[in-house]
């Protein structure tokens, strides 16, 4: 692997995970009071939504380092795709706003672009996931790892 493909895989994987690490993850950090009230949306226990933010902390500061690594990084590309989806369904019911169809500026219209958003995000987790081997390999391997930043001996460089 040269020099500008292992940029060129680390900065995809960046891009993928910029979101989380560091600015979702900062953003829960210094407002943690506000996180909290917003996990409350999802449960009526106020120690339930703190401990939903700070498994959510966890997993946006852990998931993405392990990412970029490359060190178990299909199983925390699998992970983040759960909670791609999972923050989707729980705090992105744009079904649930009743005003989807009065127009562009509704709340539903608004929740639904990130609802899909959210999943768009997990399919490109899953590609790491599942993208470069069998499925059957993930579930019988699930801590290997992709190998991103290694050589591959399948693909050769043209001869000059």
């Amino acid at each position: 692997m040269t020099g500008f493909d292992f940029i060129v895989v680390l900065g995809v994987r960046y891009l993928l995970v910029v979101l989380f690490f560091p600015f979702s993850a900062l953003d829960k950090i210094l407002g943690f009071k506000g996180a909290v009230g917003q996990a409350s949306q999802a449960t009526s226990s106020p120690a339930l939504a703190t401990l939903l933010v700070l498994i959510g902390l966890t997993v946006e500061i852990c998931m993405p380092i392990l990412i970029l690594t490359g060190v178990a990084d299909r199983l925390a590309a699998f992970i983040m795709a759960g909670y791609c989806m999972v923050t989707a369904l729980l705090w992105k019911q744009f079904w649930s706003t009743g005003d989807f169809w009065r127009g562009p500026d509704s709340k539903g219209r608004g929740l639904f672009w990130d609802f899909l958003k959210n999943f768009s995000l997990a399919g490109g987790f899953l590609l790491i996931t599942f993208g470069t081997m069998s499925a059957t390999s993930f579930i019988e391997h699930p801590l290997s790892s992709t190998h991103p930043y290694a050589a591959h001996a399948a693909i050769q460089e043209p001869s000059p």
